[in-house]
């Protein structure tokens, strides 16, 4: 099925372009949400009329994601979760998980915005990239533990192992004598 984006989808093509794309694809995700239009005549036609406007609601919305990027860059989250002893969680932290604890630090992101490709299912630090927008992408460290204290505990030892000069030296082990069996 041919089709018109109406804005930037990765991995596909930019906007006013015409792809080829199956079928259900256009029907289930690009037609319904209004990221484009069937490449019929008249719809190539209207769109060439609206793409001066379009292009503009998108370099506006571009900028105002390009704003909020720039405030959200650096953000780190915390995500309290019960976990085993080897640090594997008693369930998984979502993506809809991720976007609930960035609304909570005062942003205002969407479930569909948050890219976590593989729910997270062990404690830790984790990347996750958030597309503000089409053609900005902005990363969001997820850390996840079992206590507040402990994120805490392990953010601090994380610094203090980055600010130690790796230069020291090591104290070798004094060699052991053998064991002589009589």
């Amino acid at each position: 099925m041919d089709i018109i984006l109406l804005e930037r989808i990765e991995k596909l093509g930019q906007m006013g372009e015409v792809v080829k794309v199956k079928p259900g694809f256009a029907r289930n995700f690009l037609l319904p949400q209004k990221k484009a239009l069937r490449a019929t005549k008249d719809n190539l036609a209207f769109f060439e009329k609206q793409r001066v406007q379009l292009e503009a609601i998108n370099l506006k919305r571009r900028d105002e994601a390009q704003a909020v990027a720039t405030k959200m860059e650096g953000l780190k989250v915390l995500m309290v979760r019960q976990a085993g002893e080897g640090g594997q969680l008693y369930g998984s932290v979502s993506g809809r998980d991720v976007a609930d604890a960035i609304i909570a630090a005062g942003f205002t992101v969407e479930r569909r915005q948050v890219n976590l490709d593989v729910p997270i299912k062990t404690l830790g630090s984790y990347p996750v990239r958030v597309s503000l927008h089409p053609e900005v992408p902005v990363t969001v460290v997820v850390t996840v533990a079992r206590s507040q204290e402990e994120a805490e505990r392990a953010a601090a030892a994380a610094k203090s192992a980055v600010a130690e000069p790796e230069d020291e030296a090591v104290e070798a082990e004094e060699p052991v004598d053998e064991i002589v069996e009589e």
